[in-house]
């Protein structure tokens, strides 16, 4: 890939299947910097592949689709440009959308009710005076902060509008207008301090269940329990205050569960959740691994009324106006030391449940029985990434992206276990001949441990047989995982005469609970032994011809850590680009949006003597004056998770002792800049990379260009 090929990485959302299961319904978006935004619209895709793609909608960005349950009706968000995204719906057949909603912040997840009469969505409430549209928000009311919790990266600031499910009627007599006063009224089912996400609606139509936190020590923790949230059809009474979501699972009563995605069998009996349990502390999220349950939702609702005793509380003295679940508690079907499932990605398929486990640099589609008895079965396996999935009628498809494609609509026969590709959204950017299949290499750290990754080798018509130049390429997280997915940073790099390791060291996912607990307070050491043998084999081996003389580190994120780390352990490589990088555990604490419990939890804290030295054994900045290497520091201004401070911070330390090192800042960007960052950002961010690596690791011309 060239930089300037970023609006061919045409990217499939969540898919939504039609009620008879015969066509998919599919957003693609992809970078466009011309507007620089995301721009997309919806397509339908007939399941047996009897004709090709079609555009549904035109709109400048259109995602979120979801069918009406008797098949007439696409619901979906639509944003104009430079625009918040509203509720539109438009007939199955195709036509003119229509707008639904006027929300100032926007809105997102839309669900029909089971009667198909009303939609569910989610939006965010602001403060009067706050968020307005026109008005200098220089001027707003100061924020008077008593929680640990109140913003958060890409959102900003969260307290004064917090998200709250909406219901609207489905016009069914004539089309409302697009002014506002001609807009359905919509109906708030939640309200206060609270934030609701992932509503899915019951059988009866009467009630969403959904997740928030409501329970005592909440600002203190990291659970969240599946609700019951109320939707009445009949009105409530001008001037009511909605009533408070009732927990279904139990934080209050001692639960340790973190709910991430709930979802209601047919009948309304069963409730199916991904969470992942924090344990006795409630903050000990390192690897967690989110794993599938199942809650008897009948037994529960049936005893919402029951009274409880105070001391049944956690935390009872600090109870107060609790909102109270009956104890019956989830039960998990899936393994918690090997299973790793990704948040969102949950449905029903007969008696099976169908979501995704992180495994290996793969996320395979596993077919869970519902009864649990039984071992999941795989059925779109390694070295497909799913994305999205959806299941109706007796149809399922999954959106998977592969080394060769940013992802593709597939379907998949879930009785002989046959998948069969929809689309080929990556067409394009293959025809560039600028993609780059990856191999698969595996190393032995010092220790004896195995350590798993790949390497991009560049074209070797226009590179020769070597030997290249060598990019060592480091993950964030810790706990993710670089997949077999066909990733336009290695693509980029590779495409410019550089060979790219890149793997995933102990601390990642997709490898087990042990693997990602591996350098709880030990960050920096054997995941350092990791990328560094990753790299050594690869330097080693005589058929990939790679120069062990000329090598430089890059990463974001804990790769940004790993990559100054390094950087302050040896001399060996020519360059550095530490990019929003988690470089001073002290300061992190106060600056992030995570930092109250985050280096907490994997570093350990300060506050002795003894726990003050081995925190600083594990921190760059602690050992800023050992690094000599040349070094490009890449941040965001309004990152939240890195705070700006660290990358600043990096650079002046640097600078100061002779170090040559580059500042790049990127404005109105966070955390996120690489992923999903303004195109003309990214596109810029690439440029600075391949100038900064032209400038200490040059590549020999190509032979195009001799």
């Amino acid at each position: 890939m060239l930089p300037t090929d970023l609006p061919l990485l045409r990217t499939p959302g969540a898919p939504a299947l039609s009620p008879d299961g015969t066509t998919v319904v599919v957003p693609v978006v992809a970078p466009d910097p011309e507007t620089d935004e995301y721009v997309g619209s919806l397509w339908t895709v007939p399941v047996d592949g009897s004709r090709p793609p079609a555009p549904l909608t035109r709109g400048h960005r259109d995602t979120s689709p979801v069918w009406s349950p008797d098949g007439r009706l696409i619901a979906f968000v639509r944003a104009e440009p430079k625009g918040r995204p509203q509720l539109h719906v438009v007939e199955a057949g195709g036509g003119e959308p229509v707008r639904l909603t006027d929300a100032p912040l926007g809105v997102s997840e839309p669900r029909f009710s089971p009667d198909g009469a009303r939609l569910a969505y989610l939006a965010r409430v602001p403060e009067e005076g706050r968020y307005v549209a026109g008005e200098d928000p220089g001027a707003e009311a100061p924020r008077h902060i008593t929680t640990f919790r109140y913003r958060g990266d890409g959102i900003g600031f969260f307290r004064d509008r917090p998200q709250h499910v909406f219901v609207v009627d489905v016009p069914r007599d004539g089309e409302p207008g697009e002014a506002a006063r001609d807009l359905p009224e919509p109906v708030q089912l939640t309200s206060g301090d609270v934030d609701v996400a992932a509503p899915r609606w019951l059988p009866d139509g009467e009630a969403l269940v959904a997740v928030a936190a409501l329970h005592p020590g909440r600002e203190e923790d990291l659970l969240r329990d599946a609700v019951l949230v109320e939707a009445p059809r009949t009105p409530r009474a001008a001037g009511s205050e909605p009533p408070l979501p009732r927990p279904l699972t139990d934080a209050a009563r001692g639960s340790t569960l973190s709910v991430e995605t709930v979802l209601p069998s047919a009948d309304g009996r069963t409730l199916w959740l991904l969470a992942g349990d924090q344990g006795p502390s409630r903050l000990d999220f390192v690897a967690s691994q989110t794993g599938l349950f199942t809650l008897d939702l009948a037994q529960v609702r049936a005893r919402l009324d029951e009274p409880v005793r105070p001391t049944e509380l956690e935390g009872a003295e600090d109870a107060g106006e609790a909102v109270l679940a009956p104890h019956v508690t989830p039960r998990r079907l899936t393994d918690a030391e090997t299973t790793d499932l990704v948040p969102g990605l949950l449905a029903l398929a007969g008696d099976e449940v169908l979501v995704a486990d992180q495994r290996r640099g793969a996320v395979v589609l596993l077919a869970v029985p519902a009864t649990g008895e039984g071992e999941p079965r795989v059925l779109v396996d390694s070295p497909a990434v799913v994305t999205g999935l959806d299941a109706a009628a007796d149809a399922v498809v999954v959106c998977a992206a592969s080394p060769v494609s940013s992802g593709d609509v597939l379907a998949v026969d879930r009785a002989t276990g046959a998948v069969r590709a929809l689309t080929d959204l990556s067409a394009p950017l293959r025809a560039t001949g600028r993609v780059r299949t990856p191999r698969e290499l595996t190393a032995t750290a010092p220790d004896g441990y195995p350590v798993h990754g790949w390497v991009a080798l560049p074209d070797p018509q226009r590179y020769g047989t070597g030997p290249h130049p060598t990019l060592l390429l480091i993950h964030g997280g810790p706990f993710a995982q670089y997949t077999h997915a066909l990733f336009d940073e290695v693509q980029v790099l590779a495409e410019a005469g550089y060979a790219v390791v890149y793997g995933n060291p102990r601390g990642s996912a997709g490898y087990g609970r042990a693997h990602g607990r591996a350098i709880r307070r030990g960050f920096g050491t054997v995941d350092a032994d990791d990328v560094v043998a990753l790299l050594d084999a690869a330097l080693a081996d005589a058929s990939l011809g790679l120069d062990a003389e000329r090598v430089g580190v890059l990463g974001g994120s804990y790769g940004g850590y790993m990559t100054a780390w390094l950087t302050t352990r040896t001399d060996r490589f020519a360059a550095a680009i530490v990019e929003r990088g988690f470089l001073d555990p002290i300061s992190f604490v106060g600056s992030s949006d995570i930092g109250w419990f985050f280096g907490l939890e994997y570093l350990g804290g300060g506050d002795t003597p003894e726990e003050a030295a081995a925190l600083a054994a594990q921190s760059p900045m602690a050992h800023v004056h050992r690094v000599r290497t040349p070094t490009l520091v890449i941040h965001s201004e309004q990152d939240w998770r890195c705070p700006v401070e660290q990358g600043q911070r990096w650079f002046v330390e640097l600078k100061r002792r002779g170090v040559p090192a580059e500042l790049l800042l990127f404005p109105g960007e966070g955390h996120e800049l690489t992923r999903s960052g303004r195109p003309r950002h990214r596109i810029t961010r690439f440029e600075h990379v391949l100038r900064w690596w032209a400038q200490h690791l040059p590549v020999a011309p190509s032979a195009s260009d001799r």
